[in-house]
């Protein structure tokens, strides 16, 4: 058996052809859909980076594993402590790659990742390690190059295997070769943002909102501040063309297993880590909330025996992934994996999802989401800077980009969310190995690390003044400082 995994970082899947996008961002990532099953509701439970593979590899929630922030004590997987055995093969503490090595696949990881986040943990189970080298500024092509030389080595010396790989061009700052082009130059921008709401978020404040975006000028044409439509339109055409690019990449790795007469035989799976608001809530280019844009990611799984362009609407969180391929080689389920396996979903089309999931954020602000039937309610904790209120409730399937605020007028919904919230809550903690939810831990170490460490709130004052944003800036002054 051989699977390729192919994570995208930052890839939403609204953007892509497969999943309804207008513009022709991913004809290979498309070809593979069509061979094999889309999942339309695959949620991250933890973002962003670091705290949603360290769940995807440990296959435990962030509220479990307690990594839930990409800095402080909540940035490290927690010890096992007193029980840790001498090893964790054939444990209650083997993680699902470890299982797959245990059921005679070679498994491998082309990554900066770990190094980028010093996120060694989520290497547990691997036997083959090749960090990229450039801390996630390298393009998709040298992550291909790294790639086409292992799949004509180690891909053909080995039977069985398991191979992930990470590509990072849809993260900021887009790095797409300027000589690359722009695919979309005469394409429209998404049509839901308006000038209107622009000048709204011009108005407002926030790490990366309008006024305040990240720094993502490797692309050439990118705006410094989104101001109006055309503004947009540059900024998306940034984003869109590195999916491009990746989505290119994608096919030449597709092209080499079909060369080498492997593609058949060879599962293909494209998911992401997080998504990325562009424009929704006021984030631009980033993923700093626990909303349907940042938690909601693209996954596609194609190969043989699979059902062909399958569509699986059901509710399922990455961290089921793992156990998934740990049930497809015959591997055993363990009791402290949160992931269940949807196996059924993907060899039968049965339904195999959950009555509604919980996601979480805690690195750019504290956040702590609920889906449900065609809800996502989200409760602030920490808005990190952020002009947001304590709830918001959002019908996401009526309007995806969350453009209105629904929480006054349904109680009733409000109530329902806040419950499911509440008992997921409950329910963790008594099984948690620790006293102490991660995220209040955050909150008491001073709240997200990048709007307590990467943002001074005495220099982002004197910003938005200096531009002439006083009432945004006296706005931001009385939340934080009454």
């Amino acid at each position: 058996m051989k699977i390729l995994y192919i994570d995208i970082d930052s890839l939403r899947p609204d953007h892509l052809g497969c999943y309804g996008y207008h513009r022709n961002t991913s004809p290979n990532i498309d070809r593979v859909a069509k061979r094999g099953v889309r999942f339309t509701n695959y949620y991250a439970s933890d973002v962003p980076c670091a705290p949603s593979r360290s769940a995807l590899f440990s296959s435990r929630l962030g509220i479990h594993n307690g990594v839930v922030n990409h800095g402080g004590l909540q940035a490290d997987i927690r010890p096992i402590g007193i029980d840790r055995p001498f090893n964790y093969h054939d444990s209650e503490h083997e993680a699902w790659v470890d299982t797959l090595r245990n059921q005679d696949m070679h498994t491998a990881i082309i990554s900066p990742f770990p190094g980028r986040h010093e996120a060694w943990h989520i290497l547990r189970g691997f036997m083959e390690m090749n960090d990229t080298g450039k801390h996630a500024a390298e393009t998709a092509e040298e992550v291909t190059e790294e790639t086409l030389r292992w799949l004509k080595g180690r891909g053909t010396e080995k039977e069985n295997w398991f191979l992930y790989v990470n590509v990072w061009d849809p993260h900021t700052p887009y790095r797409t070769p300027a000589d690359y082009g722009n695919p979309f130059e005469n394409d429209p921008a998404p049509e839901w943002l308006t000038d209107e709401m622009i000048q709204e978020h011009g108005e407002s404040y926030g790490p990366y909102s309008a006024r305040d975006l990240p720094k993502a000028k490797q692309w050439p044409g990118l705006p410094d501040e989104i101001r109006n439509r055309d503004d947009y339109k540059r900024w998306i055409d940034g984003y869109d063309t590195a999916i491009h690019y990746a989505d290119k990449h994608v096919g030449t790795i597709i092209d080499q297993l079909e060369q080498q007469g492997i593609l058949e035989e060879t599962i293909i799976i494209i998911s992401a880590d997080h998504g990325e608001n562009q424009g929704e809530l006021n984030v631009y280019g980033d993923h700093q909330l626990a909303d349907n844009i940042t938690c909601r990611i693209p996954c596609i799984i194609a190969g043989p025996s699979f059902k062909k362009g399958h569509v699986d609407k059901d509710f399922h969180y990455q961290i089921d992934l793992g156990p998934t391929l740990a049930d497809l080689v015959g591997g055993k389920q363990r009791d402290r994996w949160d992931g269940r396996s949807f196996l059924p979903a993907i060899t039968e089309g049965k339904s195999a999802g959950r009555p509604h999931l919980v996601v979480s954020q805690n690195a750019w602000s504290c956040q702590r989401g609920v889906r449900f039937d065609n809800w996502m309610l989200i409760r602030t904790y920490h808005d990190g800077l952020k002009e947001l209120p304590d709830f918001m409730l959002f019908d996401v399937e009526n309007d995806p980009h969350e453009t209105t605020n629904l929480f006054e007028e349904r109680p009733e919904v409000v109530a329902k969310g806040l419950r499911i919230l509440d008992e997921w809550v409950s329910e963790q903690m008594k099984t948690s190995d620790s006293p102490i939810d991660p995220m209040w831990s955050v909150i008491h170490e001073g709240g997200p690390w990048h709007t307590r460490d990467d943002i001074d709130l005495e220099r982002y004052l004197e910003k938005l003044r200096s531009q002439g944003r006083y009432r945004a800036a006296d706005r931001l002054e009385e939340r934080y400082r009454g």
